[in-house]
């Protein structure tokens, strides 16, 4: 309960119910994808890390930055892996007991990432330097566009004040 107004319960917040258990995935991805590139393990077919080769697969055509990645995109998957991975928990966890100090965090958030997924990374990929480019867009946007979309309607879900007071 804030300022005199109770939350709704868990249960009636489907939406929040939704986002909680896709950011507990998000969470599990940062932390297995993201940390792959991020401490310079190589991804090849036959690598003995199972990690590697599940990258390996997804990134040989949808996505050469991920696969060779240069410094400044190892910044990126490093603030998902160390960053953005524990606020995920952090966020479901703040989901489910309907903290409403979250809100800002997670607007904050929410544009962190559509900016830096949905513009930077997303843009190298269909119009930077040709080594970089995607040759499966397909792929590409469906692995990647729920990590843009999400947050976008996170920052929506908590544009205004307690939101767990009310229905989204």
């Amino acid at each position: 309960m804030t300022d005199g107004v109770p939350n709704l319960p868990f249960r009636e917040r489907r939406i929040d119910v939704f986002f909680a258990v896709l950011f507990v995935i998000f969470a599990i991805t940062s932390g297995i994808s993201d940390a792959i590139p991020t401490l310079g393990i190589e991804m090849s077919p036959d690598s003995p890390n199972p990690l590697a080769r599940a990258n390996y697969w997804y990134a040989i055509d949808a996505d050469p930055l991920f696969m060779h990645p240069p410094i400044w995109m190892r910044f990126v998957t490093g603030l998902s892996t160390f960053v953005y991975g524990p606020f995920y928990l952090l966020l479901s966890w703040c989901l489910v007991k309907g903290k409403n100090w979250i809100q800002l965090p997670a607007v904050i958030y929410g544009t962190m990432i559509s900016t830096i997924t949905g513009v930077i990374v997303t843009g190298v990929e269909f119009f930077g330097e040709p080594q970089f480019q995607t040759h499966n867009p397909v792929k590409f946007l469906s692995l990647n566009l729920p990590y843009i979309l999400l947050p976008m309607l996170l920052v929506a879900r908590m544009r205004k004040p307690m939101p767990f007071t009310r229905k989204f």
